[in-house]
């Protein structure tokens, strides 16, 4: 017998709503922010890409999902070997895909990335594209992570959400764009409710004491390399184990 959903999640996009409203200025529309509006990217291997993540989606067990951008498909690369130490047990799917925004990450969700499968755990990092590809003010990208988590609180309401904050960028404290996404994480914590929606920031794993990103961490000042993937790991594990039920 199929059970009907709870009252609580039939009402949970409006209920959201509520928190939504005071992220951009009353002038602006929800239907004008691109970050809210699901969009594919339009390059072939982008669209590769997402044919084969719903092909692993259908193929299931899922427990563990990973959401986001180049950053969390570099699990695949320099990643690798940490991947297959922390999540190579646990049935684990990299949902991540360079240069994705907000919008991006929509599309994906709305088009069979999701269906068909209960994971235990969604881990989601999103928006630092948002600030290089489109210049979206803070609000704008907090909009588009709402939208996001919306769509998987409507569409997986068993699953824990994991939000973690825009990694730091740029090798300096005074980096612009490190400084659009910390105004990003600011309004990013106001979205974990402790009990489905859970909000970590691992940022200060990267940096020094100055707040200086090192090159031994993430050589190109955003992306991590194997040292970066370990300390990112490393930093969430215990809260994964918990949120996975272990």
């Amino acid at each position: 017998m199929r059970r009907r959903p709870s009252l609580v999640l039939s009402f949970l996009p409006f209920l959201l709503g509520f928190a939504f409203l005071s992220i951009w200025p009353a002038s602006v529309s929800a239907e004008q922010i691109k970050a809210t509006i699901p969009a594919p990217q339009t390059a072939s291997w982008w669209s590769a890409r997402h044919a084969r993540a719903v092909a692993r989606i259908q193929q299931g067990p899922v427990d563990l999902l990973f959401i986001g951008d180049s950053i969390t498909q570099g699990w695949e690369e320099d990643g690798r070997r940490v991947w297959d130490t922390f999540y190579g047990r646990r049935q684990a799917v990299n949902l991540g895909f360079n240069s994705d925004q907000t919008d991006n990450v929509l599309w994906r969700l709305q088009h069979g990335e999701i269906d068909g499968i209960t994971p235990k755990l969604a881990i989601v990092m999103i928006g630092t594209n948002n600030a290089t590809r489109r210049e979206d003010p803070p609000e704008e990208t907090a909009a588009g992570v709402h939208a996001i988590l919306t769509t998987l609180r409507t569409r997986l309401p068993q699953t824990k959400i994991l939000l973690l904050a825009v990694f730091p960028r740029g090798q300096s404290a005074n980096d612009q764009l490190r400084r659009v996404n910390q105004a990003v994480n600011e309004r990013l914590r106001a979205f974990a409710d402790q009990r489905h929606v859970f909000f970590l920031d691992l940022g200060p794993r990267f940096l020094d004491k100055a707040g200086r990103l090192s090159e031994e961490v993430m050589p190109d000042a955003l992306h991590p390399n194997e040292r970066g993937y370990r300390l990112w790991a490393e930093g969430m594990e215990d809260l994964v184990k918990t949120l996975l039920g272990e």
